[in-house]
């Protein structure tokens, strides 16, 4: 098992390497450049920064620079235009909680709410509920949540006036989770229509199972067959999909922030790159990489713990 655990921690280290270096070179070969359009800034100026900051270089040297500065100092740049002259680190810091925030709640409130859809369907197999539950998750799965987003903005906020229309930066307890209600909702509308899919098509494979029907010929009735034994043996392959899916709720908040102006990782990353500022943009691609990258390995690992064949790699003995 620890040579499988090196294994994927190498390959992990690998993989955020080549992410780093590709988004470097994609990010500094963008058109425009971070000093332009700034009309108190001499020639000369420009060139001063673009030389204290090493852009005058060659992207090798330039990444250079970049790497050595963050393994030897910790150093991951400055923000040159967005937040001139303040540390990427800095920034991120103040930022970070509020993103995790709605996103660790969006994944809490979808799955309780999925796996009883998903419950209830199964049971309900071909009948109106169970149309009307896969109507619902076909809408969810296929509309972005920045639609549904705009759509409880429009009518919610702004027509009804329950919510605020966008977030307020200095509520706390209760009045900041009323402002993130909207947000929170629409980033989980997606998750809980694949949780709903996903456990309705295994429950309901699992009621006509050979074991179920030994559980009631047993004595068991319906009721207690499938709380007993099908939920339970369905809920299993559940938890390949949860790792995952909280890597998609982050993806979509990178919108969902900008819309209701929360002041999170999403809108920074959308803000850098629309100014440009070429360091706020690697730190937060850095950061979402770390993210995805450590939810595949939490998801490999559990593959390892549950499968012995998967760390044996398949051998034979």
């Amino acid at each position: 098992m620890l040579r499988y655990v090196i294994e994927r921690l190498v390959a992990m280290l690998v993989t955020l390497a080549i992410i780093v270096t590709i988004g470097f070179m994609v990010i500094r070969l963008m058109p425009g450049n971070m000093f332009e359009g700034n009309p108190d800034m001499t020639a000369e100026q420009q060139a001063a920064l673009e030389a204290k900051y090493h852009l005058d270089k060659p992207l090798p040297v330039q990444y250079g620079y970049f790497l050595r500065d963050a393994f030897t100092k910790g150093d991951w740049g400055t923000s040159l235009k967005l937040y001139p002259n303040v540390p990427v680190w800095d920034i991120m810091k103040t930022r970070i909680p509020i993103s995790m925030y709605i996103n660790i709640l969006s994944l809490l409130i979808s799955l309780p709410v999925g796996i009883i859809l998903g419950i209830v369907a199964a049971i309900k197999k071909n009948t109106w509920v169970d149309y009307l539950v896969s109507f619902l998750v076909v809408i969810c799965i296929s509309v972005p949540s920045f639609v549904f987003a705009t759509l409880m903005q429009y009518f919610l906020a702004f027509k009804l006036g329950s919510f605020p229309i966008i977030y307020d930066a200095t509520s706390t307890g209760f009045q900041q989770l009323h402002s993130l209600a909207l947000p929170i909702f629409a980033l989980a509308l997606g998750p809980i229509a694949r949780v709903t899919r996903y456990l309705r098509a295994e429950l309901a494979e699992t009621i006509n199972s050979d074991f179920m029907l030994l559980a009631k010929t047993k004595g068991l009735t319906e009721a207690q067959s499938t709380i007993n034994h099908g939920i339970r043996n369905s809920l299993l392959p559940l938890m390949n999909i949860i790792v995952p899916m909280f890597t998609g709720i982050m993806g979509g908040s990178l919108v969902i922030e900008t819309i209701f102006a929360i002041p999170g990782m999403g809108g920074m990353m959308v803000n850098s790159i629309n100014a440009p500022d070429y360091e706020v943009t690697l730190a937060v691609l850095i950061f979402y990489s770390i993210i995805s990258l450590l939810t595949i390995l939490i998801v490999d690992l559990s593959y390892g713990v549950v499968d012995p064949r998967v760390r044996m790699g398949g051998k034979k003995e």
